[in-house]
């Protein structure tokens, strides 16, 4: 499989976040990324481990109060 790389403006848009978000992440070191001399790139599949690493599973009824309903 081929691996695919995003600047930081076609990552905003990939993830449909602005440019400084991306920035702060990239700051932040939350995201992977790769420095190609002075250039920053970001794996399309290390950004969609972070959104998978931010997932949040709906409560239900069962989950909520600990036993099926």
């Amino acid at each position: 499989m081929e691996a695919k790389y995003l600047n930081v403006q076609e990552a905003a848009e990939y993830l449909n976040t602005s440019v400084r978000f991306i920035r702060r992440l990239i700051a932040e070191r939350r995201v992977a990324f790769h420095k190609v001399g002075s250039h920053v790139r970001l794996g399309v599949e290390d950004l969609e481990a972070f959104v998978q690493a931010g997932r949040v599973e709906p409560i239900t009824r069962r989950n909520y109060l600990g036993r099926a309903a």
